[in-house]
């Protein structure tokens, strides 16, 4: 049955600057100076139709991507060779933090990293979407219903953000899309297509597979009308290369795999001498030593690996950053950057040494992030310092695209595996730096793929020895209660765990970590203080979406979290403590 409820008109991001409680968007616009009421206003208008507040913070803490330092580990002691245990005492940079790593709603905080700050930021960037599209119409109605070619791209760009807004809130805060029958049991995001000038509005909740449909006919609508003839700056817009990323990552999720492929081609073309000049370019990195150059060359609008670029408020890095409690720490970087490559001789992938990865070595454990995410910092008053950090999300890339293709490729129904492994040798290429690392790298070969992705779990007495039998690959038996339809055939299951684990490293710090645990229904947990007490998720796990806002909730929303679940943590044994490299 579905869900109603009303919720605050603020909480959908009506209210913040867009409306008040008796005037509508078009009576009083934020700017308090003009209506929008020509084609070129409303261009003006969805310059800031995009959501300013990043999700990275809460899906990576979300994932398996984030580790407790205070959690017992154990390390070599090279003076003594033998094996100590120890934990950490460290404070937890917000306490949001310790909700969101056991898995509990977030309540104690509001801040723009927080499901409340990501909650109303893309109601707001949908609310600001659709006063576009009203106005587009009124605009149209005084013209006989006559359409610009301005007025028909704008309109594609509302569609478009509107879609992705919704994309990314179902995908946050309900559970995976599993297919269009069973996502009907699943309750969805409500889907607001009309402006609203109420303090409180009665919606339907919906359920995830009504969602999805709804994403997806304003998706298709858009696509053909999106043009970058308007745009000064197109990476910060659905440009066309976006609006086709976008369906990419879309129908990847949705599991049509030709349609995604499609996509991919409109992206990153068939011709694969073409794709070097698309991918990130680490040579690029080699002679930086500043770190403002480090995140510029990841996140640049000249940078021809990125597509689309949201500018964020965000303090993510100081949350995982020195000395903090949650981080991705020598036991998680063990499998993403910190471990011999098959395709590299070194114990750490190079390109993550030149591009600015920083390696805290006065613990222990240690402690790892990258520029990718880096911060720059906006001063409201220098003198007393006081200003907002900002984080640019490269939030469609040409390598993201290339890993759903080679993913579609492998799952189609043609399980077009050579193809698969021409874009992933892509991929490899571009890791390419500088002559003395490049000597050391070996060709992906079929032969290494079924070598060293054919048996996860198993790769090494070492690798088991290190992580207590923690799977460093996912193990695609449990694929089938995800859905019927979805069935990872044994004989794709290496190509799998191969892609994988490159989206895991390559995508690194953008949450996209999180939604690719939950739409396999990968299981994995969180080993939480000196206790070691373990949260762990099973694939269908209601805390798999994470709650609401508070606010929401006191205004009469349903949770995300309808099924009862036994959140007690269970005590880890000593033989389960994880233990990192000698």
């Amino acid at each position: 049955m579905s869900k109603h409820y009303y919720i605050a008109a603020m909480m959908l991001g009506g209210l913040l600057s867009l409306a008040s409680c008796t005037d509508s968007f078009l009576d009083k616009n934020p700017d308090e100076r003009t209506e929008i009421d020509t084609p070129e206003k409303v261009t003006s208008l969805l310059v800031s139709a995009y959501p300013d507040n990043s999700p990275a913070l809460i899906c990576e803490m979300s994932s398996d991507n984030i580790i407790d330092n205070n959690a017992h580990h154990s390390y070599w002691d090279r003076n003594t060779s033998s094996l100590h245990s120890m934990y950490y005492n460290l404070n937890s940079y917000d306490r949001s933090d310790d909700e969101a790593f056991k898995f509990e709603p977030i309540v104690s905080s509001t801040q723009q990293d927080s499901p409340n700050g990501v909650w109303t930021s893309y109601y707001h960037a949908i609310a600001t979407a659709n006063h576009a599209l009203r106005a587009l119409d009124e605009i149209a109605a005084e013209n006989g219903g006559t359409y610009t070619a301005q007025m028909t791209a704008a309109k594609g760009e509302a569609l478009m953000i509107r879609a992705f807004s919704h994309f990314m809130l179902v995908n946050i805060f309900s559970q995976a899309y599993k297919d269009s029958t069973l996502s009907k049991a699943d309750i969805g995001v409500p889907y607001v297509t009309e402006p609203e000038n109420k303090v409180l509005v009665h919606y339907d909740r919906g359920n995830v597979a009504d969602v999805y449909a709804k994403i997806k006919a304003d998706m298709e609508e858009a696509l053909p009308l999106i043009t970058d003839q308007y745009y000064t700056q197109p990476k910060w817009h659905f440009n066309v290369k976006a609006a086709h990323a976008f369906a990419c990552r879309f129908y990847l999720f949705t599991r049509d795999y030709d349609k995604c492929i499609e996509q991919a081609n409109q992206v990153l073309g068939t011709d694969p001498t073409l794709l070097p000049s698309q991918l990130i370019n680490y040579a690029k990195f080699v002679d930086d030593q500043n770190l403002t150059n480090y995140t510029n060359h990841w996140t640049g609008s000249d940078v021809a690996n990125n597509i689309m670029l949201i500018d964020t408020y965000s303090s993510f890095f100081k949350h995982i950053a020195s000395s903090s409690r949650y981080s991705h720490n020598a036991e998680a970087a063990h499998c993403t950057v910190n471990r011999a490559w098959p395709t590299a001789g070194y114990t750490i992938l190079p390109c993550a040494l030149v591009s600015g990865l920083f390696i805290n070595g006065n613990q222990d454990y240690g402690l790892w992030w990258s520029r990718n995410c880096g911060p720059s910092f906006q001063y409201t008053d220098r003198v007393s310092g006081i200003g907002y950090y900002h984080n640019i999300r490269q939030e469609f890339t040409n390598t993201e695209v290339l890993l759903n293709r080679a993913e579609a490729e492998v799952l189609c129904s043609r399980h077009d595996t050579a193809a698969a492994l021409a874009d992933m040798q892509a991929i490899e290429n571009s890791r390419q730096t500088t002559p003395e690392y490049n000597d050391a790298f070996s060709p992906l070969t079929e032969q290494l793929v079924r070598r060293y992705w054919q048996y996860p779990g198993d790769l090494s007495a070492a690798y088991n020895r290190q992580h207590a039998g923690q799977s460093l690959y996912p193990s695609w038996s449990f694929t089938q209660r995800m859905s019927p339809s979805f069935v990872v055939p044994e004989n794709c299951e290496k190509w799998m765990n191969l892609i994988q684990d490159y989206r895991r490293t390559e995508l690194l710090f953008t949450g996209m970590r999180f939604f690719d645990l939950k739409r396999f229904g990968i299981e994995y947990s969180h080993i939480y203080g000196p206790n070691d007490e373990e949260f762990k998720l099973t694939w269908n796990d209601p805390r798999r979406a994470i709650e609401v806002p508070a606010d929401a909730l006191a205004a009469g929303l349903a949770s995300s979290r309808p099924k009862a679940t036994d959140t007690n943590p269970t005590r880890v044994s000593s033989s389960s403590v994880r233990k990192i490299n000698k």
